[in-house]
């Protein structure tokens, strides 16, 4: 009987739901995979959009996860100093096959010293952030290297998760997993970098980003 693959995705207050729940969708569908959402305690936590994820299972009862996923969000910071959470998040990544971010979820794996001479991406507002940390920002969607892999910004997530699928069960269970979810996205506006962006459309997303900043 084969063992179930365990994935666990470190939640915590102010992260990006989208983070979390996009690769999360994808990678649940993988036979034989069990989701973990892992936080210091089993309280709800608080996304930033104002809804809660409750998590499945904290530090001291997470099994040790074949991959780890950490999410991002501007409650990341907060995290960059946290003793106990870079433990955490080290401890899992000695035994895990992979380790993994989503957005900002990289400056966690940057702190925590798993980035050192890895090219890594980013949420593009704080890519660059990943060269005080020792990696190699790339400004790609999806950055795999080694047994690294990382998303950039909050949907690159679900791009993200099929890429990871295909490493962990094969190209035709990712293609099967892709259809089930209808992903056939044709977004209305080809704005989603700043390449492609107007400078008034930058201007607005700076703002919201120096806001949520404070």
């Amino acid at each position: 009987m084969n063992q179930p693959l365990k994935i666990g995705f470190l939640v915590f207050p102010n992260m990006t739901q989208l983070d979390v729940a996009g690769p999360a969708e994808v990678l649940s569908r993988i036979p034989g995979a069990e989701i973990q959402m892992v936080w210091k305690n089993l309280d709800p936590v608080s996304a930033d959009a104002g809804f809660s994820i409750n998590p499945t299972a904290t530090f001291d009862t997470c099994p040790t996860l074949d991959v780890i996923c950490i999410s991002g969000g501007m409650g990341v910071i907060a995290l960059l100093e946290d003793e106990e959470v870079i433990q955490f998040v080290n401890s899992q990544a000695d035994n895990a096959r992979y380790v993994t971010s989503v957005c900002t979820g990289s400056l966690l794996l940057g702190a925590a010293g798993l980035l050192q001479d890895y090219k890594a991406t980013c949420h593009w507002a704080f890519r660059d952030m990943l060269s005080d940390m020792g990696a190699e920002p790339v400004a790609e969607r999806i950055v795999h290297d080694r047994n690294r892999i990382t998303g950039g910004g909050v949907t690159a997530g679900i791009d993200f998760g099929f890429a990871l699928a295909a490493e962990l069960a094969g190209e035709d269970i990712a293609r099967a997993i892709q259809l089930v979810l209808e992903y056939d996205p044709e977004p209305p506006f080809d704005n989603g970098t700043p390449e492609k962006a107007s400078s008034d459309t930058m201007a607005i997303v700076q703002g919201w980003i120096s806001a949520a900043s404070d």
